[in-house]
């Protein structure tokens, strides 16, 4: 592991392995770098790969209040170590991150991105009030609460699934991720997609969907496609939201060769 400081003093914690050009890889919601690097892995004889933790997750520092800026800059400063604008995959709000991050003026060689959570109104509401109570929980430290209500108000989990998660073993780890909820809210808010940013990324943007996800997700999908200037969507058949390395690493290493081929 290795380790780079944010402008604000974070710091932020990464793996890099392989050869070739850039590529960076960013997890989502309740996930840390161990996400990512079975995908790297797969690609890591075409790229130098570079799989780092978001603030407040795995290896990486949590300083203090959070940003969307800031994260952003957690990102610049692995940018800084690539030496080249790289290749990125974004797996869920990993997505939306550095898409942000576009819009910003990052440059990238290509984007790649696993189903951004962003939904249309007519398909998904959040709960009411569910940022603040998001937050509430969250300050008085009620983890298991705060990842139930995400779940069920933000993630359409059934209260059938959720009680399947919480017994089991991993739901421990979960709880350790639980206040970073509160940064990827702050970074998708109510989850509409902010069109008139992402109208200006013109790099090139690969949106890869589930055949089996659920429809709200697969609409955003295709609206994020849709707006971007240069975007492109390509659709796993029997895939849900679950990233698959061995199934989207293959897409990602035709894509970022120029090699993939039309898919709907």
């Amino acid at each position: 592991m290795r380790t780079v400081t944010s402008a604000d003093g974070t710091p932020i914690s990464f793996d890099k392995f392989g050869e070739g050009p850039p590529l960076i890889l960013i997890e989502g919601a309740l996930n840390d770098l161990a996400t990512t690097l079975p995908v790297g892995a797969l690609l890591s004889s075409r790229f130098t790969v570079f799989a780092y933790d978001r603030r407040g997750r795995g290896a990486s520092g949590d300083v203090q209040p959070y940003s969307v800026d800031r994260e952003i800059e957690d990102l610049d400063a692995v940018l800084a170590e690539t030496g080249s604008p790289p290749y990125v995959f974004g797996n869920c709000s990993g997505g939306a991150l550095v898409l942000e991050a576009a819009a910003r003026g990052r440059e990238f060689e290509a984007l790649a991105l696993y189903e951004p959570p962003y939904s249309l109104p007519a398909d998904r509401t959040l709960p009411p009030r569910y940022s603040s109570r998001l937050a509430a929980l969250i300050g008085e430290d009620r983890r298991g609460e705060a990842l139930e209500l995400f779940m069920k108000g933000c993630a359409d989990l059934s209260d059938e699934d959720v009680a399947q998660v919480r017994g089991s073993p991993i739901w421990p780890s979960l709880e350790l991720l639980a206040p970073t909820l509160v940064y990827d809210d702050a970074l998708l808010g109510d989850c509409s997609l902010p069109v008139e940013r992402l109208s200006t990324v013109r790099t090139p943007t690969l949106v890869i969907d589930g055949g089996d996800s659920l429809t709200w997700t697969r609409n955003g999908v295709q609206a994020l496609v849709d707006v971007l200037p240069n975007g492109r969507r390509h659709t796993l058949p029997g895939h849900d939201h679950v990233l698959v390395p061995d199934a989207v690493a293959p897409i990602l290493a035709d894509y970022f060769t120029g090699a993939l081929a039309p898919n709907g």
